[in-house]
């Protein structure tokens, strides 16, 4: 039998049996990539570039855009590297990298959006105490210590997963490595293991899902309030972004975790897996520059300005 000494290598699961259908997957996979990559670059451009979006609402999305990118480009490289060269094989060294930085990017993620219904809550709740509640400094130390929860989650969670023998194969019944696919190549009770990242998991979970919902219990109360409704539209059309992200976040969440286990199967676990770590990234940035014409604005902007460089620059070297 295999144990974790031993084991150099995992394999993760084939995607298809026939090459055509792999290098379909290549495509589908590539092209998703470069639609989130192309996404959150603009957003992070877009909002580095212009000063009028400074802002801490900025501020929180430019880090979200940054943690989306980092989060994707930590599995879909690697499966579509397979998928091309027909290949299953991910090393010891680089499967316990992506899990410490998917759990990582993915715990500072929810984090950082707990901050920003924060933000949203004092913005339309205590609008004239917004500047000194979020000033630049507490801005700064929201997302550090969001980024720095994700660390400590990942940590934690990598070095318990690792520290156990494997005696199972190394067979990773997923396209990434996955705590759960993992913690069912061990010795160990699987069971209890299971349970503990699960109970780890839910406290985290649980206490953010508070936090937004109360949020936002207190923002909807105040917008119902509103007399004018252009200001409750206003106010709304901040708000739907960040509460469609979070939904989208939670729900494929708790479909890949709490799912019942009778009704789990390779195909639906593939499903789900691919619907958390990869949908979110790739539909945040349409998500949220869909209807915000702030956004909008920076990014033509900052296109017209790139296209009226590069014209003179043209000019330039036909004289």
């Amino acid at each position: 039998m295999p144990n974790s000494s031993s084991i150099s290598e995992f394999l993760l699961l084939a995607l298809a049996d026939t090459r055509q259908l792999q290098l379909l997957h290549f495509w589908l996979f590539l092209g998703i990539y470069l639609a989130a990559l192309l996404g959150n670059s603009l957003i992070i451009i877009g909002i580095a570039c212009d000063h009028r979006l400074h802002t801490p609402m900025y501020f929180f999305l430019l880090n979200l855009a940054l943690l989306d990118l980092d989060c994707i480009s930590t599995t879909l490289p690697k499966a579509m590297a397979n998928a091309l060269w027909d290949t299953r094989d991910i090393s010891y060294a680089g499967c316990t990298a992506q899990v410490f930085f998917f759990l990582f990017l993915f715990s500072a993620e929810y984090s950082l959006l707990t901050v920003m219904s924060y933000d949203r809550y004092v913005a339309i709740c205590k609008p004239l105490h917004y500047e000194t509640l979020l000033g630049s400094r507490a801005c700064a130390s929201m997302a550090a210590a969001a980024w720095g929860s994700g660390v400590l989650n990942a940590v934690l969670q990598t070095a318990n997963t690792f520290s156990l023998p494997v005696c199972r194969g190394n067979a990773v019944n997923q396209f990434f490595c996955e705590i759960p696919h993992l913690l069912k190549l061990s010795c160990s009770n699987f069971f209890l293991r299971k349970s503990g990242f699960l109970l780890v998991s839910a406290m985290l979970t649980f206490g953010c899902f508070i936090f937004i919902v109360f949020s936002y219990v207190q923002i909807f109360r105040a917008v119902l309030r509103m007399p004018l409704k252009q200001g409750r539209h206003k106010a709304f059309s901040t708000c739907l972004p960040h509460l469609a992200v979070v939904s989208l976040f939670l729900t494929s969440d708790f479909l890949a975790y709490l799912k019942p286990p009778s009704i789990s199967s390779p195909p639906l676990d593939l499903a789900v897996s691919f619907l958390y770590s990869v949908v979110p990234p790739a539909v945040n940035p349409l998500v949220y520059s869909m209807r915000n014409q702030e956004l909008k604005g920076a990014l033509r902007k900052m296109m017209t300005l790139t296209h009226f460089s590069c014209g003179n620059r043209l000019v330039f070297l036909c004289k």
